[in-house]
């Protein structure tokens, strides 16, 4: 999942923004389960995207949801497809995970209602237009608000320092406490010399949370590189150990640098100083300054590099239709404070039947400025012997006096 990420950061751009590789991971991961050995090329590029074979993201997909994480709140979808079709559809709709809402198609309202239902609120908007074309929507999305264990303390911007654009521009940022809070120095293969700093959800002790790593490294090393490097610390820090039992030994954590192998004083991501204390040998004590942040962003992934349309092949012959036209589109939202995190992502793929070529559209606009009828009729959508109203005029008018849109009616 790590290496999808990656992928991912690689072609979504550089400017702020926030995303949930694992939000699209999972979507691709639900399309595995019916990559067969029919697949040919199209199962082989969905494994080149997964990282892995289909049907084994398949299996890790569904038992990660199938393990309901308390603070990171999970929900999957497939809407339009027959439950009575095809063997083959049968047995990839049975082989999604049991949480899994199918169905037909909802209703635009619908969807914003289930996008904002199962993101906290936090995205009240389905990423996608459904038009009346659409034969499959697959969805996923992610959420989580936590509370920090500690909440930061708050420090004059200045404390960023004047090499930071920011401290000019900030008045606050926040500062790391004692407790509920980690920091330190790693050498990573992707991005050099980088600091982390980790923030622990307040959780009942033993039970599952969330660790949120910031990881900054040289100004001139690309965005993709550094997010690079911060999900393989992400996944190695987890393997060092628990976060309760921190800080992990040097030799536990591949690349840790120790303060005292390092010069002190002033360097571009860093301030090392040293001072007698009482203490057991050589302490190592680590402080984080960084500023309060929050992204919204929207990404397109329509294109082969994200594992969508390879995914859109896979499922053609299992769902009976061919030339399909693909949208792939993430919304995502994120707010990092002093207090906490909350963060969301709505992930959606949809197949549309192919659109009608590009022609010419005449438009009337009709105005009804002078005096006009109004009949209203009785409608019954049943059969002509079982619907005695349908079609029978039961109110008529003459408008030529209107009124005006009322005050209350015109916002």
């Amino acid at each position: 999942m790590a290496r999808y990420a990656k992928r991912f950061h690689a072609a979504a751009g550089e400017g702020h923004g926030v995303a949930s590789p694992l939000g699209a991971w999972l979507l691709l991961a639900l399309c595995g389960a019916a990559a067969g050995r029919r697949s040919g090329s199209a199962g082989r590029e969905l494994a080149e995207a997964l990282g892995m074979d289909p049907a084994s993201a398949a299996a890790a997909a569904t038992a990660m949801l199938a393990d309901e994480h308390p603070v990171v709140l999970s929900a999957t979808a497939v809407w339009g497809l027959p439950e009575d079709g095809t063997q083959s559809l049968r047995a990839w709709l049975a082989a999604l995970p049991s949480s899994t809402e199918t169905g037909p198609i909802p209703a635009q309202p619908d969807l914003d209602r289930w996008a904002d239902d199962h993101t906290l609120g936090l995205i009240n908007t389905f990423p996608v237009q459904v038009p009346a074309e659409a034969v499959l929507l697959m969805a996923t999305a992610l959420a989580s608000r936590v509370s920090w264990r500690d909440p930061f303390d708050i420090v004059p911007a200045e404390e960023l320092r004047a090499g930071s654009a920011w401290a000019g521009r900030l008045t606050r940022v926040l500062s790391s406490p004692v407790r509920g809070h980690h920091g330190f120095i790693v050498t990573t293969e992707e991005a050099g010399d980088v600091i982390v700093h980790v923030a622990e959800a307040k959780v009942e002790p033993g039970e599952p949370g969330l660790s949120v790593l910031s990881v900054a490294a040289a100004p001139e090393i690309p965005p993709a590189t550094v997010l690079a490097a911060a999900h393989t610390l992400a996944v190695e820090l987890h393997e060092a150990g628990p976060f309760g039992q921190w800080p992990p030994q040097t030799g536990h954590l591949p690349g840790r640098r120790s303060l005292y192998d390092l010069p002190l004083g002033e360097a571009p991501l860093w301030t090392i100083t040293e001072e007698p204390a009482l203490t057991y040998g050589r302490e190592e004590r680590y402080r984080s300054v960084l500023p309060c942040w929050s992204a919204e962003s929207e990404h397109d992934l329509s294109r082969e590099v994200f594992g969508f349309p390879a995914a859109l092949r896979v499922l053609e012959p299992v769902i009976g239709a061919s030339g399909l036209d693909l949208k792939a589109k993430q919304s995502a939202v994120a707010r990092y404070s002093r207090y906490g995190f909350e963060a969301a992502a709505v992930t959606v793929l949809m197949a549309v039947t192919g659109l009608p070529p590009e022609g010419v559209v005449r438009s009337a606009e009709l105005r009804f400025g002078h005096p006009y009828a109004v009949v209203a009729v009785a409608t019954d959508e049943r059969p002509a012997e079982q619907a005695p109203w349908h079609g029978v005029p039961v109110f008529s008018a003459w408008v030529s006096d209107p009124d005006d849109v009322p005050a209350e009616e015109a916002g």
